[in-house]
């Protein structure tokens, strides 16, 4: 790959590649501009994500269903260009990506919402709102996100919690019934006793 590096850009468009060469690319940390449009790439891999020096990445025309889970941590991407895939929705860790400035997500078959949020792409400008809106889109996601989450944290903390009052109550009961029985027994025996003195007198 390093031939096909000039400056701080590596073009490996139209290059029939059906899969990222991650580990080539992560010994190119100067390769801050990534051209991988017009390829067959279906999916990306999550070791791709450890890519943060990527500040411009084209994946344009290639047939891609879906972006790793951890696409956030590509901090440093202000240009992504996403156009003709096959893209319905955007991983929730996309939001972490602050410094995205430009963004096109025409001519793939977003989800109603995020369709909405994305809008048209046809100009520079129209890109630059895209980035905007669709990162605010996928904010209000996490959020909902980390709500649902801390939520089925809570349910499951009180599930928990029910869980171990009811064992304790269950042990209680069964030591209580241990107990019992013993002092049954005892009582058993201090009255056998009892009557075996008195047959004796």
């Amino acid at each position: 790959l390093r031939e096909k590096l000039d400056g701080n850009e590596l073009d490996l468009s139209l290059s029939d590649i059906s899969e990222v060469p991650v580990r080539e690319l992560a010994a190119l940390p100067k390769a801050t501009i990534l051209d991988l449009s017009c390829n067959k790439l279906t999916i990306i891999p999550e070791e791709f994500c450890s890519l943060i020096h990527i500040v411009r990445l084209d994946l344009s025309k290639n047939q891609l269903v879906q972006l790793p889970s951890e696409f956030g941590r590509l901090i440093n991407l202000q240009h992504l260009d996403l156009l003709q895939n096959r893209l319905a929705v955007l991983p929730i860790t996309f939001s972490q990506l602050k410094n995205l400035k430009w963004l096109d997500l025409k001519d793939n078959p977003l989800n109603p919402t995020l369709s909405k949020a994305a809008g048209d792409c046809l100009d520079e400008k129209q890109c630059k709102e895209c980035a905007q809106r669709v990162l605010q889109h996928m904010q209000s996601l996490q959020l909902e996100h980390d709500k649902e989450m801390q939520h089925k944290l809570l349910l499951d903390q009180e599930r928990k919690q029910k869980q171990e009052a009811e064992q304790r109550m269950k042990e209680e009961k069964e030591r209580a019934l241990r107990k019992r029985k013993k002092q049954q027994q005892k009582e058993r025996r201090r009255r056998d006793y009892n009557a075996l003195q008195a047959a004796q007198k």
